[in-house]
């Protein structure tokens, strides 16, 4: 019995799942009465809860009683794995498992895991054309193979492609199961982490045009599907969205990312370079593909930040090492212009990235240092008038002091720092000026 939460989606994978319990009954009662008739002889799959997932994507995409039996078989595993439990059944005159069932058994999961050929034995049975029809539910092109949510595993060399394990992606199953998109945790195995800020645009000094250019991005990811699809751009335009931010470091390139995904309810994921990049060959174009194939379907915003240690320029190959790094950035420029999402890449230098990535761009936005009245804005959105005291010139210090928004909140920590430790909840001028001292020696300047 089903002791799930009553939710919607609760309710419809357990309707599914019961009628893949019927339809494996009754295929394995015509297979071993040797009758024909196949996913025909059963009844039709179940009516679902409106407001549940699954039905969502019934409507959605489409999909008929064939594809609603391969989701049903590919979520069997995790909710109700015990159901297939009777595709273990031996060949007695061969001692071994019967070919046509399929399925594979597991490292760790005791259960039995589905393949194409467990699906064709379920929907085909002995019809021939029927289980050639089933491959195309296989194809890139069908809805749930297009947006990565179940997947056939291609099969070792040389052995049959319905040999592959049918899966259903993370992001598939918990959409089923609760509503909601999974966001993948930071790991090995995912070297990218969500970033997000409590800052607003209001906090965020920029000059006009680069603003402008900013919304620029953010129009494309609200209106981007019109235009490809209502305007047929995409005959002529690749999907997708391609920016470089640079400019001197503390100029706001990473604020800029986040709010870009914050105004358009999209997470931003940053890559660990430090955790992509390998001195192994091939190791490295291995780490990326793990962030790409996750966020290909995904309305991810992908930040590579200081880019260019990994999409330096290219040189002469003069050795087996200059060629392995060739290849890398070669494989980078094809993913990222191949990526339908949003891809945006932050260097100090726009000259040390690779001259082919120039072309790729759809956006090349310079951030400066800002100017004075810019810096002025940036301290009194920073510090609090009430925390300032008297003798301090806000203007006077923008003025003098040539500083990025982010070198300006490190002086102003450090001079906050030492008015709390003081017991004082205001700063004074010598405070700021011991955190300018600071600042511009980074850059081997006095004050």
């Amino acid at each position: 019995m089903w002791n799930g939460a009553d939710t919607p989606h609760s309710l419809a994978l357990q309707r599914e799942l019961d009628w893949l319990d019927h339809v494996l009954n009754v295929r394995l009662e015509q297979h071993f009465q040797q009758q024909s008739g196949g996913l025909a002889a059963a009844e039709p799959p179940p009516a679902l809860p409106v407001d549940s997932e699954l039905h969502r994507w019934v409507s959605a995409m489409g999909l008929g009683r064939e594809e609603r039996l391969l989701l049903a078989l590919a979520l069997a595993p995790h909710l109700r794995p015990a159901a297939l439990d009777l595709l273990f059944i031996r060949n007695k005159n061969l001692d071994r498992g019967f070919t046509e069932f399929g399925g594979m058994k597991a490292q760790v999961h005791g259960g039995f895991l589905p393949t194409g050929e467990t699906a064709a034995f379920l929907i085909a049975g002995e019809q021939l054309q029927r289980r050639i029809d089933l491959l195309g539910l296989f194809e890139p092109h069908h809805p749930l193979m297009q947006r990565g949510l179940l997947q056939l595993d291609l099969p070792p060399p040389g052995e049959p492609r319905l040999s592959g394990t049918l899966r259903l992606s993370q992001e598939g199953l918990q959409l089923l199961s609760t509503g909601q998109a999974d966001r993948p945790d930071y790991s090995m195995q995912f070297p990218a982490k969500r970033i997000e800020s409590v800052l607003t645009w209001d906090d965020l000094v920029l000059a006009p045009e680069v603003l402008d250019e900013v919304q620029q991005i953010c129009a494309w990811m609200a209106q981007g599907h019109t235009l490809m699809n209502d305007w047929g751009l995409a005959r002529s335009l690749k999907p997708g969205y391609r920016a470089l931010f640079y400019g001197p470091p503390g100029t706001g390139k990473t604020l800029t990312a986040t709010l870009i995904g914050k105004a358009t309810a999209v997470d931003v994921y940053r890559i660990d370079l430090s955790m992509v990049v390998s001195k192994y060959i091939g190791e490295t174009e291995k780490n990326l593909a793990r962030v790409f194939d996750q966020a290909e379907t995904r309305r991810w915003i992908l930040f590579f930040d200081e880019a260019d240690a990994l999409f330096g320029k290219r040189g002469a190959a003069n050795n087996a090492n200059d060629h392995h790094a060739n290849q890398e950035i070669a494989y980078l420029l094809q993913r990222v212009e191949d990526f339908p999402g949003i891809v945006i890449l932050a260097s100090n230098l726009r000259g040390n990235l690779d001259e082919a990535f120039s072309r790729r761009f759809q956006s090349m936005i310079y951030f400066p240092m800002p100017d004075a009245e810019q810096r002025l804005r940036l301290w009194q959105g920073m510090l609090a008038a009430q925390h300032i005291a008297p003798e301090v010139d806000l203007a006077a210090l923008s003025q003098r002091y040539e500083l990025s928004g982010g070198a300006i909140a490190n002086v102003i920590r450090h001079a906050a720092i030492s008015a709390v430790r003081d017991g004082r909840r205001q700063v004074r001028l010598h405070e700021l000026r011991a955190g300018l001292a600071k600042e511009l020696r980074k850059e081997g300047k006095t004050l």
